[in-house]
């Protein structure tokens, strides 16, 4: 009987000879000389592995993250670890945040410190659950208190309406903060009780329902008594922590306290002292730290005052112990307390120490300085007159790209040092274009120029009203604007009253844009001396990131409560701190501080429809920084160029490119436009795509031409130049049609411009001959650290998507 399975060998299977190879073997063995080569290792330790040790290493992988994820939930708000840090965030302007909590002030056996200063702060500490929390009450129309706050929250707690849920205010709100990164959240929704009992039910589904497209699969916590604010306060405790990547590789501090104490030579000017916890990774003094919404400061020293929310207080003589809850209450910045028994941690060393300086300061000595200098424009001048022409390139040259090398002693040299990246012309076409007024696509090409200091002055009135009309007539100009860039992309008109050559000398044509060179270090501009640039930059990031991981800095450990005495702070900062402002701190990684050229990508967000113009001043929320720029917009694509778009086109992602200090990312960006009222607008958010100044932008400029007489593979253009020298001057460029025919320019005819070409097949009548010249763009050095505080938005009513709808 056969066995219907496969037949396997078994233990006693025979073994063949393995075959020698004669001399040829003996012959290699001598050669190596008694050398072993060396064994190949697999890559992959589970091929070696049965299925026994496979599943057991699975186990032990699954058991090691489950104890990661409990030691790190046992470790926030314990004796050891920082308080739980939990912000309340109101969506809903009937929404009673402070009746929230106050019902979680209210539980038993615990100790609540209630912080005069700062309305709606206090803490809770549970001696018998060994846990602490810090509760600090935010406000939805503050957009900079409620992100910052975020960026070093625990836990949020959104507080909604029981009927409406969020206003637009509320949803604005949220928009920044998805964008931003969430931590861990909570939805709680008081106020149920004064909704009537027949509507409750119906209330509470169309609340479910329209929060699905924020929060999907997420319970509603009602707490209109004491009982379910331990329950919420159960769920807080014992939630899983979302982490954020730009906060969890950097220490941070939430500011718990803090004294500013002046220098001698100015009162402007001081020392900030400031108490918190340390959150994220060991906090060391040489260091540099950023105070969100004010720069970059050193630090001198850390102080280990007492801890203020500790679990296990010591009594002091003539005070007795409270058995039941007791309510205290801090007094003013919490300095009482920092005054006994401060131990000075660590001083800061000055040869370990970061320095502040952000940019290099260029050495006009340099051997490898590029830009001319005075006298050597002054001697091309002199020659000029003298030769008073120079030709560079002979006609007829092979070699294309000399056919477009410009003399740096031309005309538009001194302009390029003024406004070398301007989208549209040069200062000298200014007034002739203005003149003529015939040229609309010069006149959108110079209306970009200045966009951010041009006004209109045409009247003045009283009247509130008329500005505004004015503000729409240039709203209407950008929308017109932009629908002419979509319908003719990057298209211009001719000027009749300069040459084509004069006009367009800084552009060069290409053969291929996706395959012909472009040297990254070409003609740089001067702020391009100032910036700093790494050899490569990924690898630097992984190996900064290794170092956190691996090693052991020494420093303020995760849940210390220390004092950092920051050198040289401007008196604004506490002062804003007393305001009731949050004071965030965060330390920065190595090369932090320095300038150069950052990438973010980006999409338009899709709230926000107005027409934003490249090279508009707007703002920026990337990561723990605020700064305000002037950007650069370009196409997100594989290749080693990048064409410049005119517009933050609302339908694809896009690479903002800007002048701003390094961050490393992960980092989530944020892109802001401030409104003349002076409400911040949500137009686009993304991530820091990469730090790379050798990021070339071409911005491309198309001339048209129409086919005024059509042979079988030949036809004459006009309307495209207007004199013979530019015809011969533009000869090298190759020329494309709309319909997808390729020619070149074959000889002038006349003197008002036509000019004969060849094509690879017949034109048709409709057609449209266009001629591509490119040239490289910068980012304008606008940087500004400094943001001003925006408008709160003005709260409406309920905002839940499809509540309208349904009440019809």
């Amino acid at each position: 009987m056969v066995a219907s399975g496969a037949h396997r060998a078994g233990p006693l299977k025979q073994q063949n000879k393995a075959h020698k190879g004669g001399k040829h073997r003996g012959t290699a063995q001598r050669r190596a000389g008694g050398r072993v080569s060396v064994k190949a290792l697999p890559h992959r330790r589970r091929r070696d592995l049965n299925r026994v040790d496979r599943r057991h290493q699975a186990l032990q992988l699954r058991r090691q993250r489950k104890e990661a994820v409990l030691a790190e939930k046992r470790s926030l708000g314990s004796r050891d670890g920082p308080p739980h840090l939990v912000v309340a965030v109101p969506l809903h302007a009937r929404a009673a945040a402070h009746d929230a909590l106050r019902l979680l002030q209210s539980q038993d056996s615990a100790v609540v410190h209630v912080d005069e200063e700062k309305a709606g702060s206090f803490a809770i500490l549970c001696p018998r659950l060994k846990q602490r929390w810090r509760f600090i009450m935010a406000q939805a129309g503050d957009l900079h208190a409620v992100l910052d706050l975020a960026k070093v929250a625990d836990s949020l707690l959104f507080v909604l309406d029981p009927v409406d849920g969020w206003d637009s205010t509320g949803e604005h709100c949220l928009s920044c903060l998805f964008a931003q990164g969430l931590p861990s959240y909570v939805l709680a929704v008081t106020g149920g009780t004064d909704v009537p009992p027949k509507k409750r039910i119906d209330a509470k589904k169309k609340l479910t329902k329209a929060i699905e497209k924020w929060f999907p699969e997420v319970k509603l916590f009602p707490l209109n008594t004491e009982q379910e604010s331990s329950v919420l306060l159960r769920h807080l405790a014992t939630q899983k922590q979302r982490h954020l990547a730009f906060r969890d590789r950097r220490a941070h501090l939430l500011a718990y306290a803090a004294e500013f104490v002046p220098s001698q030579e100015s009162d402007q000017i001081g020392t900030l002292k400031v108490s918190g916890f340390v959150r994220g990774q060991t906090l060391n003094v040489n260091s540099l730290v950023h105070i969100v919404g004010h720069g970059d400061f050193q630090m001198s020293q850390v102080d280990a005052p007492p801890d203020p929310l500790s679990l296990n207080p010591r009594v002091v003589k003539g005070q007795k112990k409270s058995q039941d809850m007791d309510v205290q209450e801090d007094s003013a910045n919490g300095t009482d307390e920092m005054e006994e028994d401060v131990k000075i941690l660590m001083k800061a060393d000055t040869s370990k120490q970061e320095s502040l300086q952000s940019e290099v300061v260029p050495d006009p000595m340099e051997g490898e300085q590029t830009w001319p200098t005075e006298e050597e424009l002054q001697e091309a001048e002199a020659s000029q007159k003298e030769n008073k022409r120079v030709v560079k390139v002979p006609k007829g040259t092979s070699k294309y790209q000399a056919a477009w090398i410009v003399d740096d002693g031309e005309e538009g040299s001194e302009e390029e040092e003024d406004d070398e990246d301007d989208d549209f012309g040069d200062d000298m076409m200014e007034e002739a274009v203005s003149q003529e007024g015939e040229s609309s696509g010069e006149e959108e090409e110079l209306a970009e120029e200045e966009c951010e200091t041009m006004t209109m002055s045409e009247c003045m009135r009283d009247d509130q009203y008329d500005e505004k009309v004015e503000e729409d007539e240039q709203m209407l100009e950008k929308y017109k604007q932009e629908r002419m860039d979509e319908m003719f992309p990057d298209e211009v008109d001719t000027p009749r009253d300069v040459p084509a050559r004069v006009r367009f000398q800084k552009y060069r044509g290409l053969k291929s844009f996706r395959t012909s060179p472009w040297d990254p270090k070409e003609n740089l501009p001067r702020d391009y001396a100032r910036i700093y640039q790494f050899q490569d930059f990924s690898r630097t990031r992984k190996h900064l990131f290794r170092q956190i991981e691996k090693e052991e800095t020494e420093g303020a450990s995760v849940g210390w409560y220390v004092t950092l005495h920051v050198c040289n702070v401007p008196v604004s900062v506490m002062e804003s701190f007393k305001e009731g402002k949050p004071l965030v701190l965060f330390s920065l990684l190595p090369h932090e501080q320095k300038m150069s050229v950052l990438n973010f990508l980006v999409r338009r967000h899709p709230s926000n429809s107005d027409p934003v113009r490249a090279k508009e001043e707007l703002i920026f929320h990337c990561g723990f920084r605020r700064f305000r720029a002037s950007p650069l917009f370009s196409q997100h694509t594989s290749a080693d160029k990048h064409k410049l778009e005119h517009f933050l086109r609302p339908d694809t992602a896009l690479v903002v490119t800007v002048y701003a200090p390094i961050t490393f990312p992960p980092v989530s960006v944020l892109v802001f436009k401030q409104r003349s009222n002076g409400m911040h607008d949500l137009i686009a958010t993304g991530s820091l795509l990469a730090v790379d100044p050798d990021r070339i932008i071409i911005k491309r400029l198309v001339l048209s031409g129409h086919p005024f007489k059509i042979f079988t593979k030949a036809a004459v253009v006009r309307y495209m130049f207007f004199n013979r020298e530019d015809v011969m001057w533009f000869k090298p460029v190759e020329l494309r049609t709309k319909w997808g025919r390729r020619g070149h320019i074959k000889e002038p005819l006349g003197t008002h411009g036509h000019m004969k070409c060849h094509f690879d097949g017949q034109l048709k009548s409709q057609d449209t001959v266009l001629l591509n010249l490119y040239k490289r763009v910068y980012p304008k050095w606008t940087y500004d650290p400094y943001v001003p505080e925006p408008v709160p938005w003005v709260r409406s009513e309920s905002a839940l998507p499809g509540q309208e709808v349904e009440m019809e």
